[in-house]
């Protein structure tokens, strides 16, 4: 669809009254007749070409709008799928062939023009999950996000790479099974080079062409919808490639990039910075969240290495950087650049999730902007993962001489909304795989993986996990094959994956495990300090009060008769635990238990618990004392409906 408006302003960060992405760009005008627009505003001439013209410039000169510099014209008599580019003399006098910054769809590499495609048509059948989404607030919810690559999560025996079709027919029965809430896509958005892992992007508009069309990739994430999986996407604001047909240089100048290298290049990277101060830029950015948003349904945006963007001197030697007008390191732009994005996002879609990866002590990353937060819904908690996986790698007998690494996520958890992540970063370039990392024997390895995993579950926090850690992939993440999906031929990977489905489906199940992520209401301690034996306990609780005791043992030693306090006197349960047989573990096991007058951990009551090694144990008050026992209806169930549709773990006891 054509919009009215005749050009764009470039005073303001709403100067177009609709979507930008509405405006420039290729859209069609009638049945083959299509209007192009492009924002170059140096550039001393602009033609359209392409298959349709034999790629000669001088066919269809672009006429150029002096007040907003937007070259446009119109085209008749071309097929859908038609390649083209706009062959731009800039400023400097050179003649570059560019693909559309707004085209939404691409040849495929190592091709790289943009394609004329018709966006709109698509029906839409996830009415309901958008009428779900709207209801249900982000923070009051479960968030199990299982983190992908397309191209390298499944393959074809030959190594070529599944469709969004074939993705969607194998990867949403395997997150349904599997438990997990959300996927989250590497970066999916168009680029040349697969190395790149889609971190260096020349097509922002447009979902690659490697996996199918643009109509395709809506399908994918519609299907993801109908059955209940919400889809993250990895966006990339902080640089991009130098690509001759990208971004870089657009108009001979410095058009998308800051002109000064020592704020417009990540040396690096070899990449471009925004110029975030710039409103058209500002303006191209915003608008790409909104339309992956708005035209693709995505439920979620994750912000590529935000602590880039906020430091002029990031990765930058003396000399390489300008101070701010205050003569500090902040990049002033990029903050208000962040801050306009997340209010924009938010007045349009409350409900997305918005979530940073940033890596420094910035404050008030996931606060308001009035309150002078960056203004994301969450951040990943990356000092977690890093403290928590150098803990992990120790050997047990050290561990209880860094009980701090151990402790310390727990007193700064609520300063932010945080996810826990254990992301494709942590899995590549030699850090090797998550099973890899655990000390120990083969045995030792599964059973520190899932002392891990429940340990994080029970964590404050929501949950991101990379494909292959599900199951005990024991090599690195390589990005161009599969997953080792062979490894659950042999039974310890079988049952890995097995524990860590129940241990998901045990988090939806529970509301104390993720009701109340973000304050000290839904977090209690009830043992931080047992340094020597490397035992923490600790109560999570819901917002009805409801709660659950997690108890892990960081040592292979089994502790026998462990003394916890409990907060109200009753029978407690054993109703999840890592060290079940059917997970690989020795299967000692707690009974049902009645707390005792024996005061403990500023409690008077407690309970005696053997501590399985490496384990974490799950306990819920089932029957307070003196409460009257309730009247089983007839014909009650033991499980819920959630569940029911699946084979439960003989671990897992409803409470």
């Amino acid at each position: 669809m054509i919009m009215e408006q005749t050009h764009l302003s470039t005073t303001s960060d709403d100067g177009f009254s609709g979507r930008l992405y509405q405006y420039l760009g290729c859209h069609a005008v009638d049945a083959d007749t299509y209007c192009f627009r492009v924002w170059a505003p140096n550039a001393a001439e602009v033609s359209l070409v392409g298959d349709f013209n034999g790629w000669d410039p001088a066919t269809s000169p672009m006429t150029k709008n002096e007040e907003d510099g937007v070259w446009s014209c119109e085209y008749g008599g071309i097929a859908e799928f038609s390649s083209y580019k706009y062959c731009v003399v800039g400023a400097d006098g050179v003649t570059r062939m560019k693909a559309d910054p707004f085209a939404c769809h691409f040849e495929t590499r190592p091709s790289n023009a943009s394609k004329v495609y018709r966006l709109e048509g698509y029906d839409w059948q996830d009415g309901e999950w958008l009428r779900l989404k709207e209801k249900n607030a982000v923070y009051h919810c479960p968030i199990n996000i299982y983190e992908l690559h397309i191209a390298s999560w499944r393959q074809y025996p030959d190594g070529s790479v599944f469709s969004y079709t074939k993705l969607a027919d194998e990867l949403i029965p395997y997150i349904q099974e599997m438990g997990y809430t959300h996927i989250e896509l590497l970066p999916i958005m168009e680029h040349p080079f697969d190395g790149s892992w889609g971190y260096q992007v020349t097509g922002y508009y447009a979902p690659t062409s490697r996996f199918g069309t643009p109509k395709d990739f809506m399908a994918f994430v519609d299907r993801c919808h109908q059955a209940g999986i919400g889809v993250i996407i990895d966006w990339v604001p902080a640089h991009f490639p130098k690509d001759e047909c990208g971004l870089y240089r657009f108009d001979g100048t410095a058009c998308y990039e800051y002109a000064d290298p020592r704020k417009g290049e990540h040396y690096e990277w070899g990449t471009c910075v925004f110029d975030y101060g710039r409103p058209q830029v500002r303006e191209f950015l915003i608008n790409n969240v909104l339309y992956w948003i708005e035209q693709f349904h995505i439920d979620g945006i994750r912000v590529d290495a935000v602590a880039s963007m906020l430091y002029l001197d990031y990765n930058r030697k003396d000399g390489e950087w300008v101070p701010n007008q205050n003569g500090g390191h902040e990049n002033l732009e990029a903050v208000e650049f962040l801050q306009r994005l997340n209010e924009r996002v938010f007045a349009a879609h409350p409900n997305t999730l918005m979530i940073a990866e940033e890596s420094t002590a910035w404050p008030m990353v996931s606060r308001p902007t009035s309150d002078g937060g960056l203004g994301f819904n969450y951040k990943w908690n990356m000092g977690w993962m890093n403290d928590m996986l150098r803990y992990m790698a120790l050997d047990p007998y050290f561990r209880k001489d860094n009980h701090d690494t151990l402790t310390f996520s727990f007193f700064y958890a609520f300063s932010e909304n945080f996810i826990l992540p254990i992301s494709h970063d942590e899995v590549v370039h030699g850090k090797g795989s998550l099973i890899n990392k655990m000390p120990g024997s083969y045995e030792e390895k599964f059973a520190e993986v899932r002392l891990f995993l429940a340990y994080m579950m029970a964590h404050p926090g929501k949950k991101l996990l990379f494909m292959g850690c599900e199951f005990g992939q024991f090599k690195e993440w390589d990005y161009e094959s599969g997953l080792d999906w062979l490894l659950l031929e042999y039974e310890s990977h079988r049952m890995l994956q097995h524990f860590t489905a129940s241990l998901n489906h045990f988090y939806r199940d529970n509301p104390p495990l993720w009701d109340d992520d973000f304050s000290w209401n839904g977090f209690s301690w009830i043992a931080h300090d047992d340094y020597s034996q490397s035992v923490i306990v600790f109560r999570r609780i819901d917002r009805k009060g409801k709660e659950l005791i997690a108890v892990c043992n960081f040592t292979p030693v089994q502790r026998e008769m462990y003394r916890i306090g409990v907060p109200a006197a009753g029978t407690y349960s054993e109703v999840f635990t890592t060290n079940a047989a059917e997970f690989g573990g020795t299967g000692v096991l707690n009974s049902t238990k009645a707390s005792e007058t024996v005061p403990m951990h500023g409690f008077a009551q407690s309970l005696s618990l053997t501590l399985p090694p490496l384990s974490v144990i799950y306990l819920k008050l089932k029957k307070a004392a003196g409460a009257p026992k309730k009247a089983r209806r007839a014909g009650a169930k033991t499980i819920n409906k959630t569940a029911a549709s699946r084979k439960r773990s003989t671990a897992v006891k409803e409470g």
